[in-house]
């Protein structure tokens, strides 16, 4: 996990590796020379004007391995250059946060010297991941050497190239130095204080800072009611009636945690230079086919396909499959219920220690049943998503997430639900409760920490043998050749969408139905904690580093934790109208009941929507920084008008 030193290519400019290119090991030889010319051409030629060097053959060449690989670099210069084509915001000498430009670059607060020291190493590898994107073919009809692989004006060269498997990845190398000092600071060592965002910002980029920032945020939002949960659960665990404080609470916690986190998140994102930063304009994703046709925005060529047939395999086909899936959600709840009722009749019969341990045993198959369920249907989802055949990335993922959403929901939460309105069986449900959370818990720490670690160690021995076999008797490093293949054979990270999956059902679970089982914020509590400790030793010694994703919130992953808490609201007046300690005011009207409890329901729902509107999403400071320097900005503009137009009447003159 290490760049070696600075070298110099045969033009004589510094070059440090910072991205690996491989390409499939039978890649044709002229494909591999136009492409090495595309990306070392000059821009003004449509090249990338980029830095490569081939990978030499690593230890064994006996052995099978990939010739086709090559490490990417770029001069200072280059990369300075790419900061202001990428909009990279950063600090400005007077603190506020503008957008970067070569032509004003003294003026930034870092910039030094020459600038070698300026930008991180995730963004000069954030702006060579864009250099080599934006890629496109000039006059070429096809990949050399490939004339079944079709190229047109402004194609992009490297998702072309992706999408027919001549290129096999594109990843980011990692550093070791810089890995070790972020390590002991994040994971290594046992503490109390927070992670070091800012540190992880600049390894891995402001997605990742997010996921990390909202895990903790998450965590300690959660501590007051586990303080809470646990003398609840010692004093008053058979008490129900009393059960109608711990929900009014959680109804105020819901609301009052999520807008203070996109506050928090707001300042965050001003800080790292993403909150004002304005979005690229999206290509058509790799997989995206359709029939060539021109572009109205850019006016370039590429695949065109109907939204009205993209809308009929939605609605035709996906959502009618993810209906099927529902319903045999149903079925298999039915059954677990089936399987809750026999053993409470054995248990019945003849309660003996053994019968009462059997009790646990449908609820923790369920719980199973249910990861096993979700993991099935996620890759089918991953494949409908695709073949309904969006042409944005983002679009792709808000499809991807609605689905895995719903029924990820239903799953998880149909059979509580089921169990605390129709069955109105509070001991029941709290079991059932208790054992989702701790099985679900456990499955997901073993596959997420344990199983990808103990893969990846089988996968690796026996590179590890060989680099150790060529070692001397000092404790050298590895050398370039075996980190960069062994970074290469590390698994893919997929990015944060199953972590932000993981983290909407634990709140689910802590905000629907923990007023019946106040240890489960407790359990959360803990699971986050060695979640925050297994995810960041996965990113650091499992998985390939991921490129840097500029991110300004957690995006879509918000609104989803709104969603979930205007249904708590829901769900918990619910219960709180079925307490007898509720009931008993309206001992001879249950219409009066219901009324009420939909009133205060809809009353706390107002009250909620009055609390988004008073508490603005940016904090005012920051209102005011961004509105300074729009003011700036105008009046910049402004002079320059006035001085292009002074010139021009001195030239009438």
């Amino acid at each position: 996990m290490m760049l070696q030193r600075p070298s110099a290519d045969s033009s004589g400019s510094r070059f440090t590796p910072l991205v690996v290119v491989e390409l499939a090991s039978d890649t044709k030889e002229e494909a591999i020379e136009w492409l090495l010319s595309r990306i070392r051409d000059q821009q003004k030629n449509g090249g990338a004007e980029l830095l490569v060097e081939q990978l030499g053959l690593g230890v064994g060449a006996q052995e099978k391995e990939n010739p086709n690989m090559f490490l990417v670099g770029a001069p200072w210069q280059r990369l300075l250059s790419g900061a202001e084509d990428v909009g990279l915001f950063k600090e400005f000498s007077d603190g506020s946060m503008r957008g970067f430009t070569c032509a004003n670059k003294q003026n930034f607060k870092d910039f030094k010297g020459d600038g070698d020291r300026f930008l991180s190493m995730a963004e000069c590898q954030y702006i060579i991941k864009h250099e080599l994107d934006t890629l496109r073919a000039k006059d070429e009809t096809h990949v050399p050497g490939y004339t079944q692989v079709k190229l047109y004006p402004g194609k992009s060269i490297i998702r072309r190239l992706q999408s027919k498997g001549i290129l096999i990845q594109i990843f980011p190398l990692h550093e070791k130095e810089e890995l070790k000092r972020l390590s002991f600071s994040w994971y290594k060592k046992v503490k109390l204080s927070p992670q070091p965002l800012d540190d992880i910002r600049h390894y891995y980029g402001e997605g990742q800072a997010f996921y990390f920032g909202f895990l903790e945020y998450f965590t300690f939002a959660l501590v007051p009611m586990a303080l809470i949960g646990v003398p609840y659960y010692l004093f008053d665990w058979e008490d129900y009636d009393k059960y109608v404080v711990f929900a009014v609470f959680n109804l105020i916690w819901c609301t009052v945690i999520l807008e203070l986190w996109k506050r928090y998140s707001a300042s965050l994102a001003y800080c790292w230079g993403t909150l004002s930063r304005k979005k690229a304009f999206e290509e058509p994703r790799p997989g995206f086919h359709g029939v060539l046709g021109f572009n109205p925005v850019t006016g370039r060529e590429e695949p065109l396909y109907p939204n009205a047939k993209r809308q009929l395999r939605i609605y035709l086909v996906s959502l009618p499959f993810v209906l099927l899936c529902l319903y045999l959600s149903l079925y298999v709840m039915m059954i677990y219920f089936q399987m809750e009722g026999w053993v409470l009749s054995v248990h019945d019969e003849e309660p003996t220690f053994w019968t009462g341990v059997l009790l646990f045993i449908p609820s923790i198959i369920y719980a199973v049943v249910i990861e096993v369920m979700n993991l099935i249907y996620r890759y089918a989802a991953e494949f409908l998503t695709e073949w309904e055949n969006h042409r944005l990335e983002s679009s792709y993922q808000n499809h991807l997430v609605l689905k895995v959403l719903i029924f990820n929901f239903f799953n998880c939460f149909a059979s509580l639900f089921y169990i605390a309105f129709v069955m109105q069986d509070m001991v029941l449900l709290r079991q059932s409760l208790a054992t989702l959370l701790i099985t679900s818990q456990i499955l997901n720490q073993f596959m997420e920490a344990f199983l990808p670690y103990w893969l990846q160690r089988r996968r690796n021995k026996k590179m590890i043998h060989k680099v150790q076999k060529r070692r001397t008797l000092e404790d050298k490093e590895i050398p370039q050749v075996e980190q960069v293949r062994l970074e290469a054979d590390m698994s893919t990270y997929l990015g944060t969408f199953d972590d932000y999956l993981e983290l909407f059902l634990l709140f689910g679970y802590v905000s629907l139905f923990s007023c019946v089982y106040p240890l489960a914020a407790v359990l959360v509590v803990l699971n986050n904690i060695t979640e925050i400790y297994s995810d960041a030793f996965k990113m650091s010694r499992v998985f390939k580093r991921p490129f840097s994703d500029p991110a300004a919130n957690i995006g879509v992953w918000q609104l989803a934790f709104e969603a979930i808490s205007v249904i708590a609201v829901v769900t918990n007046f619910a219960l709180i109208g079925m307490s007898p300690q509720v009931k008993a005011y309206f001992p001879n009207s249950e219409t009066q009941l219901i009324l009420w409890t939909v009133a205060f329901e809809h009353g706390l729902l107002a009250f909620k929507f009055i609390l988004t509107f008073l508490i603005p999403d940016v904090p005012k400071h920051i209102q005011i920084k961004l509105a300074r320097l729009e003011f700036e900005s105008l009046e910049a503009l402004k002079k320059k008008k006035m001085l292009e137009a002074s010139e021009l009447n001195k030239m009438v003159q």
